[in-house]
C-alpha cells in the first residue's frame, strides 16, 4: 500500500498575515515597556486569535526570553543568597 502525506491545514483568518506598520510596533513597544501591563498584554497577544501573526510570534518569543532571563536570575540570586549564608555561618 502506498502511504500518502497528508497535511494539517490551519484556516487562515484574513487579515492576520497582513505586516505590521511600524506605527504598530511603536505603540506596541510603548506598552511593552510598561511593567505589570507588559506581562498581560504579552499573554493576550501571543494566545488571542485576533492579533497578527508577526505580532503573535514576537510575543510567544520575548515571553521564552522572559522565562529564561528570570530562571537565570532566580539561579543566580539563590546562589548569592546561599554564599552569603555560607560565609556569615562560617567566616566568624
Amino acid at each position: 500500500m502506498e502511504q500518502q502525506a497528508q497535511t494539517v491545514s490551519t484556516p487562515r483568518v484574513p487579515g492576520l498575515e497582513a505586516v505590521v506598520s511600524v506605527g504598530e510596533w511603536l505603540v506596541t513597544l510603548l506598552i511593552a515597556s510598561i511593567p505589570l501591563v507588559n506581562i498581560i498584554m504579552l499573554l493576550i497577544w501571543a494566545f488571542s486569535g485576533n492579533t497578527k501573526l508577526s505580532k503573535a510570534n514576537w510575543a510567544k518569543a520575548t515571553l521564552i526570553w522572559l522565562l529564561i532571563v528570570g530562571a537565570f536570575y532566580f539561579f543566580v540570586v539563590v546562589l548569592i543568597l546561599g554564599g552569603i549564608g555560607l560565609l556569615s555561618r562560617y567566616g566568624q
